[in-house]
């Protein structure tokens, strides 16, 4: 054990598998999509997403501050609740200026932006919220959960697109090792699936056509692949320095042992074809844990199901990698969570460490013949020392994480 390492003692899910750790983790390990018919987006060229069952914010927040909050901010107070739980962490006690709030997002609220110029177009600039932008400010997120649990230690927001929530938890990392806080609550939200973002991400050809069976079309690593599921939700981690939590008697879940973030400076959206960026994140990891490719044994992949990405990240792996290390795609279950992706699939990696089972990667029928990897295809049970989190995103930004068992 390193002097570096930090722990994991609290986890906190809201995913389009369900509300909270357990709903969420047995949707992914059974290998459960959650992707279906979206009646909010009738009349635009993509109508299926991964939607948050049953979030009601009223019941969960309370009606006045539901009412205060975009949906992106909501899911990620929720999730943070549940870490703090977890960790075993009451906020009424703990030295506030001693905890940071470090969280990762793509976009902010896009919904209250498109409602409220929908305002504006119809009724006028004196009928806009002064709401807007407290509420849309991707900033807000960090700045919301400070105030809901009297954390006044650093507290930012950071944007790598789909890599958002890993390079907000690598980030976070950082802010333990350098001593600016004891605690950190870490990780990332989105809430996405507006009418105008899916329109976008159509034109684009990124999101996968195949409406007559909503829960199969997200099938990463798959022959018949066309495109990624839009998704929803958050994922909060609880980070501590090991010696910290030791000392508090708190539960360490698993290790954060090592963190590498790169840049492909190549292309807006495209990804190298060979993962050349992939690679040095992945490595920059592996330095940063000491330890060597063949240490590790499972891989959560960013896995988005898109042609492009989900080939450069094999060819990636496949070089680096020994042939028996175990690949999953989480994302056939539960979609894309864009910004979020990284914070979700890094608490996927924790709890696949912490019980022994790999999920397997939902959808996955007929491997791509020129993906060359050892993919779940079925929960797994299996022992893992060592495990990676890879997560990219548009403008060539990657970030990969390192974790081990406690």
């Amino acid at each position: 054990m390193s002097p570096s390492d930090i722990a994991v003692t609290g986890l906190g899910l809201v995913t389009p598998g369900g509300i909270g750790t357990g709903p969420s983790w047995a949707a992914v390990s059974e290998g459960r999509s959650a992707a279906a018919h979206d009646p909010e987006l009738e009349g635009g060229p993509v109508r299926m997403s991964a939607r948050v069952p049953g979030f009601d914010p009223d019941r969960l927040l309370g009606g006045r501050k539901a009412h205060r909050l975009d949906r992106f901010t909501q899911f990620v107070l929720v999730a943070a609740r549940e870490a703090l739980h977890d960790a075993g962490l009451d906020p009424q006690t703990w030295d506030g200026a001693r905890v940071g709030i470090v969280l990762g997002c793509a976009d902010g609220g896009p919904a209250t932006v498109e409602a409220q110029h929908d305002v504006l177009r119809d009724e006028g600039p004196a009928r806009v919220s002064p709401l807007l932008l407290p509420m849309q400010l991707p900033n807000m997120m960090a700045g919301q959960t400070a105030i809901e649990f009297g954390a006044t230690g650093p507290n930012l927001v950071v944007a790598t697109a789909c890599a958002s929530g890993a390079t907000a938890i690598g980030t976070a990392r950082d802010l333990l090792l350098l001593g600016r806080c004891d605690i950190v609550l870490a990780g990332g939200s989105e809430a996405m699936i507006t009418p105008l973002v899916m329109a976008g991400f159509a034109q684009m050809g990124a999101l996968s056509t195949r409406e007559d069976d909503p829960a199969s079309a997200s099938r990463p690593f798959d022959a018949e692949r066309d495109g990624f599921v839009a998704a929803e939700g958050s994922g909060v981690l609880v980070l501590e320095r090991v010696a910290d939590a030791r000392a508090r008697g708190a539960r360490v879940k698993a290790r954060l042992v090592g963190y590498g973030a790169s840049a492909d400076a190549r292309h807006i959206t495209a990804p190298h074809p060979e993962g050349v960026g992939f690679g040095a994140a992945m490595r920059a990891a592996l330095v940063d844990a000491g330890a060597c490719p063949g240490d590790v044994e499972h891989v959560n992949a960013h896995g988005t199901s898109t042609p492009l990405n989900d080939l450069a990240e094999a060819r990636m792996l496949r070089r680096l990698l020994p042939g028996s290390t175990l690949v999953t795609s989480t994302k056939g279950a539960t979609g894309h969570l864009l910004g979020a992706a990284g914070a979700v699939e890094a608490a996927f990696t924790v709890l696949t460490i912490e019980r022994g089972v790999v999920p397997p990667t939902a959808n996955l029928k007929n491997l791509d013949p020129e993906i060359d990897l050892a993919v779940a295809t079925e929960p797994t049970v299996r022992r893992v020392d060592l495990a990676l989190s890879n997560s990219f995103g548009f403008g060539g930004q990657n970030a990969v994480l390192a974790f081990a068992s406690a």
